[in-house]
């Protein structure tokens, strides 16, 4: 998952080079959703797969719930974006949101890591957006998201050494 999450980043950052703020806000919209059906592609090309949340990981059944918690942010997003008038308010958000599904991750793997990930991720988006000129808003908080990303790979424990109920099993 969090190979597709920096690769969403990365082309966020990239297209908010190019596109009008109320363009890329549609694109983080509408793309977040494809993060985990891009996850889980990743994970079967390197030989791994998610099991089932029901009876055999528990875990899954979290993570799978806490998605369900972003998405049920986001209409708060959106409503503080339109009340403001800020399109950038939506790739804020939806980066900050996003990274909330660290916060289990670390949990159950037992890993500072995912919790240093929310928090870090959350200050420089925030940072990002107050510190950024307006027109570079959206590609400052791309560049934290994806910053946070590689401090979070070199920090995570392999998954060797995570908690057995976050391994992944070959078919």
């Amino acid at each position: 998952m969090p190979i597709a999450g920096m690769l969403f980043w990365i082309a966020v950052g990239i297209a908010a080079l190019r596109l009008q703020p109320g363009t890329l806000a549609m694109v983080v919209l509408c793309g977040s959703g494809a993060i985990f059906p891009l996850g889980l592609l990743i994970d079967r090309l390197r030989g791994r797969t998610m099991r089932a949340g029901t009876g055999g990981n528990p875990v899954v059944g979290l993570f799978l719930q806490s998605l369900g918690l972003v998405a049920l942010l986001w209409p708060l997003v959106i409503l503080a974006a339109r009340a403001a008038g800020s399109a950038d308010l939506i790739v804020r958000g939806g980066a900050v949101l996003m990274g909330i599904i660290w916060i289990p991750y670390g949990w159950a793997a037992d890993d500072p890591s995912g919790l240093h990930h929310a928090i870090g991720r959350s200050v420089l988006c925030y940072g990002a957006y107050i510190a950024a000129p307006p027109h570079w808003k959206p590609t400052a908080i791309a560049a934290a998201v994806v910053l946070a990303y590689f401090y979070s790979f070199l920090r995570m424990r392999h998954p060797a050494m995570a908690a057995p109920a976050l391994h992944t099993e070959k078919y």
